[in-house]
């Protein structure tokens, strides 16, 4: 069966942009972040693909799971950590790393009477005022932790950047300022930058990184594509016409007929829609490719469908690829029109998606 709608993922580009991650961080180690679903590409071929890396960081303990069922034997970051003793004790079995940001999982540790040790990241709070230990407390969170039996030595000691893809913003140089004084003279190695600081915030490249979007080929900056950062887009969104029709001036397209034809036009239909994950509220003008040239969105997002003005393509045929984003398309456009982020749409790529992994 040849599906309608499919995300191609490219693994040499998640390969090449794992590389550009060591040639902006050469002394740092590099935690691949691979949480909801690799952003929308797979997580398990996403993981084989970044082999490369020295660590893998999920969002929470099934995704981590997953990965130890598919034979990955990286260590695994559990960026959220575990909230009770059945995932503390499931982390034990699968030899995962813990990230503790909050009291309840100290005390967790301390009740531990099995002999594996964690390995904790301990995240302290700089001004993302989300997970983390604020600044008066870590040095508790500290102690607690180098007197826990459960807990292996030294600690990784890790922060998160809240505006790093702003690159004239003093939040991220406040945060670093204070991460420094926090962790001064604590043993250890240290964790900070995300996409947006390994790309813009030398300061910010400490022991490890942790790259997620960039990895995907995806900027995290709002003034720039992936390519123009020397990424390469990993996830190309295609689908297939599945009719062409004529309309006349004046006709209107879509639901609440949204779209009303300036001339007599030539429309594709094609098989997409918020159903597998483009946005209902893509506008028209938004491009699209229709075999490699470019043409543009009109009408309404459907659960199922679109509607693309070709008047202007030679022949299009039912059963020709149209491409919604990557290549020539990219991806931080399609967001820019949809009034949302690139994260969005790649991790929003729905279930019924065929992922073709090549």
């Amino acid at each position: 069966m040849n599906p309608t709608i499919r995300a191609v993922i490219d693994t040499a580009a998640l390969r090449h942009n794992l590389g550009r991650v060591r040639e902006l961080a050469p002394r740092s180690k590099v935690l691949a972040v691979i949480k909801a679903n690799a952003y929308g590409h797979g997580s398990v071929p996403s993981a084989v693909a970044l082999a490369g890396a020295d660590g893998f960081a999920v969002a929470r303990l099934e995704e981590a799971v997953a990965l130890r069922a598919a034979g990955l034997r990286h260590r695994i970051v559990l960026l959220e950590g575990v909230f009770g003793t059945d995932g503390l004790r499931q982390a034990a079995h699968h030899r995962l790393d813990l990230c503790v940001h909050e009291p309840e999982q100290l005390a967790m540790l301390d009740a531990w009477r099995g002999d594996h040790e964690f390995s904790v990241w301990v995240k302290v709070d700089t001004g993302m005022n989300r997970l983390g230990f604020k600044p008066a407390q870590f040095p508790r969170a500290l102690s607690r932790l180098s007197a826990c039996a459960a807990v292996a030595k030294p600690l990784t000691l890790v922060t998160h950047l809240a505006n790093a893809d702003d690159r004239d913003d003093a939040t991220t140089r406040e945060q670093l300022d204070l991460f420094g004084r926090l962790t001064a003279g604590v043993p250890g190695e240290r964790s900070i930058a995300n996409s947006a600081g390994t790309l813009g915030w030398e300061a910010s490249r400490a022991d490890w990184v942790r790259p997620g979007l960039m990895l995907y080929g995806v900027s995290p900056f709002s003034d720039t594509t992936g390519q123009g950062l020397g990424l390469r887009p990993a996830m190309r969104l295609e689908t297939t016409v599945i009719a062409v029709k004529d309309v006349e001036a004046g006709e209107r397209v879509g639901y609440g007929g949204a779209w009303t034809a300036p001339r007599r036009s030539r429309l594709a239909v094609a098989a997409a829609g918020y159903g597998d994950g483009y946005p209902r509220n893509t506008p028209s003008g938004t491009p699209v490719l229709v075999n490699e040239q470019r043409a543009e969105l009109v009408g309404r997002v459907s659960m199922d469908m679109i509607t693309i003005d070709v008047t202007h393509l030679p022949r299009v045929l039912v059963g020709d690829v149209v491409v919604l984003w990557g290549g020539g398309v990219p991806v931080e456009q399609v967001a820019r029109a949809a009034g949302t982020i690139p994260y969005e749409l790649i991790c929003g790529v729905s279930q019924r998606v065929h992922l073709d992994v090549r």
